[in-house]
Order: C-alpha cells, then structure tokens, then sequence
C-alpha cells in the first residue's frame, strides 16, 4: 500500500510530522504505526450512522468533487460514497491495518469537558499525532497533493485516503469518539438500554439510531435521512453556513469538531449516565435531537472538506 512518494500509508504520518509547512498548531504531526487489540465499540457511528453521513455529504457536493469522489471509489461501490462510509470499521478483523485502530477517536482528560490537540492527540504509548483529528489532517493532505498525478498505483491509495477521511469525519463527530479517558469514551460505563445490557459508547454509536429508526421512522433508514435533510432545509437552515466554515483557509479543520463534540459528550453522553443506570425513553427523546444533528454536521461538513480538496480544475488522468 504505497502513497505517490513511495511511501506505506502508515509511515505517511511520519513524513508530516518532518514536514514543516507553518500548520504545526493543527496537530497533525504523526507517525502511525500501531499494533492494538480493538475494544469493543470504539470505532465510530454504526453502519447506519455512517451510511446517513456519507449519504447527507453527497448531496452537498460540488460537481467537480462528485466527479472525483466517483472516480475515486472502487467498482463495488457503483458511484455510491455511503456504500463504503463504513468500510474503516470493517478492517477491524484484517491484521494489515490494526495500525489503523487508534485513528478513529482521541481521549480527553477526566471532567475538563474540552480537547486540546497538542495535549490529547496521541496514543496509550503518548505518542502524538495518533489520534481522529490528525487523521483528518493526514488523509485531507493525502488527496489534496496527490490526486493532480494520478497513476493506477496512487489510484488505490486515494481511493482509501477517500475512505478513510470520509469515515473518520463521521467519527469526530460522535461526541463519545472525543470522550473522557479515564472510561475510553464510555466503554467502560456499562448501563442498560431498555431492556438491553451494553455500555455507554454503544448506546451513542448505534443504539439511539436503531431506536430511533423502529420508534419513528419504520425501520427505514432513508426516512430518517430525509427527515435530517429536511432539518437541515428548514430547521437549521441559518446554521448551515457557519458548520462549512474552516478557519484560515485551511481545506479541514475536525479540532472544533473535536471541541464540539467533548463539550456535547459532558453535557448530554455522560449526563444521567452512570454505571448501572438503565436508559429509557427520558434519555432517549433528549438525546436523539443531538445525535441527528451531529449527523447533519458530519455530513455538510464532509461534503465541504471534499468541495475544497477538489477545487481545482484539474481532472483525474486516465489510467
């Protein structure tokens, strides 16, 4: 798996950390190569979740970015970018990426309820750069400098910084991926959902959305995206422009939305959350408002980051 300067993608990182382009406050220094054992629950939104954000950010697209995010995806997704939104969990079993684990989320310190990048993005080995938000960075660098010389061997590899930026935007934006460390993100808080034994971050991950596709969308996914598309048209309309917005003419910028979510996480995940406590309805109906906005983030937010990575004129080379 070579990137267009010859190097693996995990050893990518460490060339950023050398690189000295005046953006060292972005935090994306990094040097990813780590060999961890997956915890249950830590990576990202549920399918659905995922499928809802990457569905939202293609309708957002510019046409220039949709033609290149169509180029750019393999066969076996047929021009869809939701089809593969889920694709950086689905690694968890492959050993070739278990490096890739670490990259889906960042702790923050017990109760201070906000991130801080140079303080909080590294590894359980403090090793910095090994974190989301430097993943967003690394991946955004990837395709922005590379996709202007496309060969068939870069095409691969931008088809997976295509993936994995598109996943990791998502997982920034589920507030317990920027959780307290002490419990990694509510894995360790186990609490009851109705009827069901789980843990904290599961009930944000996928079980507010399976609740809520049952309760109030029959179990169809795309009425629930609808609905949040329809939110986004009216409810949140006047909003919009300030969630595409990234700060000093950066192409991303997932650090406020690390900000974001720590500070939703302390006022909304870990509020009324204890361990043995079960989660109902009161819970629930409170909750789902944020986690369907925090979908509609990700996706405006995605589409965005792609429109300015594909800016240019330039098109993609034929192979």
């Amino acid at each position: 798996m070579r990137n267009k300067a010859g190097l693996n993608l995990e050893t990518s990182f460490k060339a950023s950390d050398q690189a000295d382009m005046g953006q060292s406050e972005l935090c994306w220094t990094a040097n990813v190569f780590v060999f961890l054992l997956l915890l249950p629950g830590i990576l990202g939104w549920g399918r659905e979740g995922h499928y809802a954000v990457c569905k939202i950010a293609e309708g957002y697209l510019t046409e220039d970015a949709l033609s290149m995010v169509r180029e750019l995806l393999p066969a076996s997704a047929e021009g869809d970018l939701a089809a593969v939104c889920s694709w950086a969990d689905e690694l968890r079993e492959n050993h070739d990426y278990h490096w890739s684990s670490v990259l889906h989320f960042v702790d923050t310190p017990d109760f201070f309820c906000n991130y801080n990048c140079s303080r909080d993005c590294h590894d359980s080995h403090r090793h910095k750069g090994r974190c989301v938000t430097a993943a967003i960075y690394n991946y955004t660098m990837q395709l922005e400098s590379a996709y202007k010389e496309i060969t068939s061997e870069v095409r691969y590899n931008l088809t997976e910084a295509l993936m994995f930026l598109s996943h990791f935007i998502g997982d920034v934006h589920q507030p317990l991926h920027v959780g307290f460390v002490g419990d990694l993100g509510g894995n360790l808080i186990k609490v009851g959902w109705y009827q069901r034994s789980t843990n904290l971050h599961h009930v944000w991950d996928t079980m507010i959305i399976e609740s809520a596709l049952k309760r109030f969308y029959h179990s169809n996914l795309m009425l629930m995206i609808q609905a949040i598309q329809s939110n986004i048209s009216d409810e949140w309309h006047n909003e919009v422009s300030a969630w595409r917005n990234c700060t000093g003419n950066h192409t991303a910028c997932p650090n406020p939305y690390a900000s974001e979510s720590i500070s939703l996480a302390c006022k909304y995940a870990y509020k009324n959350a204890t361990p043995g406590s079960t989660l109902e309805d009161s819970y629930f109906l409170t909750r789902l408002p944020v986690v369907e906005k925090r979908l509609a983030q990700s996706g405006i937010r995605l589409a965005s980051t792609l429109n300015r990575i594909f800016a240019s004129e330039v098109k993609v080379a034929e192979v």
